[in-house]
């Protein structure tokens, strides 16, 4: 006799709840409606690839009546109070259009740094560095990366330090590749309070400064293969900065539980948003292959155009199931460690796939500027290096099975 079959529990599914599939509806409607319209003018676009300042105010404030703001924000500061899942719905459908997220205020730096404030800040803090940005009214950027030989992927590498000066601390050093910091207010900075040596995973404090405090100054914009943030990604040099003790995120030494509390979650925040693009890349490749004609026969019947698709497709459907498993595993209170770098390696390499293969479909068209497929193409290639190089997220997979062999494969983890 067979044994009857387990019942499936309720909560095994891949529908989206009402809820959330009506805010699906809701941001691919102001996508279509509001934002797309603006992306298609170039005479909305600033110098630098973005969307012009003047013009992004009127479309915040659109989204902002419309209930649509500061998705990652608590509720009780006048975000919406997401879960990890429902941002990861909503993001993809913001960055249907390259200017989406910025819209919403969803975008990166703002976006990671005002969901640490909102985990980590005290209520002061919060009043003072987290309020501004989920309301609009400033711009934040998150000062980390250095150039050689301080720290990049390797936070034990860290050179810029904070010494104590009676209730505070002196800042010097420098950073660079910092996004946004052109136009930010707001800092949260990584500095080593432990002036030895060795790395002892206590040897980094997270501060906040205002830009206009004196002893620092912004060295240059780097130029870069664009397109680019608002504000850009700047080299900075520390030369005396002083920052109230009171102005400490967390305790001395918990720098490095900051950057890693704060890049998990922002990691995962770029793939949402990486799939979003990806997907409008294949539309976009789609129309132009649905008019095109040569030899007689229309591009999307050629069954050569229809393979390079599929392989799209498959990538990002499994991008998309990824990033969700991640985003599942954070609500739950998980660090998700090794399910963020799946996430950040594969949707990486399936942005940049879409990005190559629909300019591929598209001709010289998807080369020129007449089509958005260009700056897709620019950003792609930077997926595999932000926020940790592919290569890093790979030796952080192989690590975490040698420590973890069968356990690395149970539910739930």
């Amino acid at each position: 006799m067979n044994k009857e079959s387990p019942a499936l529990p309720d909560t095994i599914g891949f529908a989206l709840p009402p809820g959330i599939e009506d805010l699906r509806l809701r941001v691919r409607a102001f996508v279509d409606d509001h934002v797309l319209p603006v992306e298609a003018d170039r005479a909305n676009w600033d110098d630098h690839g973005n969307i012009r300042l003047d013009i992004l105010e009127t479309l915040r404030a659109r989204a902002r009546a419309q209930g649509l703001w500061s998705p990652q924000a608590p509720a009780a500061r006048g975000g919406m109070g997401l879960s990890v899942v429902a941002r990861a719905v909503m993001y993809e459908e913001a960055n249907r259009s390259i200017f989406g997220p910025v819209c919403f205020n969803c975008a990166a730096p703002d976006d990671g740094n005002i969901d640490v404030l909102s985990r980590l800040a005290t209520p002061g803090q919060q009043d003072e560095w987290l309020q501004p940005l989920i309301d609009g009214k400033v711009r934040s950027a998150f000062a980390m990366t250095e150039p050689a030989p301080g720290g990049g992927s390797d936070p034990g590498m860290i050179q810029t330090r904070a010494e104590r000066v009676g209730d505070g601390w002196r800042i010097t050093g420098g950073k660079w590749f910092i996004t946004g910091a052109a136009e930010a207010a707001h800092f949260i900075l990584i500095a080593r309070t432990d002036p030895t040596p060795a790395e002892t995973r206590r040897h980094l404090t997270a501060f906040l400064f205002h830009r206009d405090q004196p002893g620092w100054e912004i060295v240059r914009r780097i130029p870069i293969m664009g397109p680019e943030e608002h504000g850009g990604h700047c080299e900075l040099r520390f030369d005396g900065l002083e920052i109230p003790d009171r102005n400490r995120l967390l305790s001395v030494g918990d720098g490095l539980k900051v950057t890693q509390i704060r890049l998990g979650t922002a990691r995962l925040t770029h793939c949402m948003r990486w799939l979003g693009l990806a997907k409008r890349a294949m539309g976009i490749a789609q129309d132009y292959i649905d008019e095109r004609t040569g030899f007689g026969v229309r591009l999307a019947d050629r069954e050569s155009v229809r393979l390079m698709l599929g392989q799209v497709a498959h990538d990002i459907q499994i991008g998309r199931l990824l990033t969700m498993h991640a985003a599942w595993t954070l609500d739950g209170g998980g660090f998700a460690r090794k399910e963020v770098s799946m996430a950040k390696l594969h949707v990486a390499d399936a942005l940049h796939r879409a990005a190559d293969t629909a300019m591929q479909l598209c001709g010289a068209k998807g080369y020129s500027t007449d089509l958005i497929l260009e700056w897709i193409y620019r950003y792609a290639r930077q997926a595999r290096l932000v926020d940790g190089a592919s290569e890093v997220h790979r030796m952080v997979l192989a690590d975490t099975y040698a420590r973890e062999r069968d356990d690395f494969w149970q539910w739930g983890t």
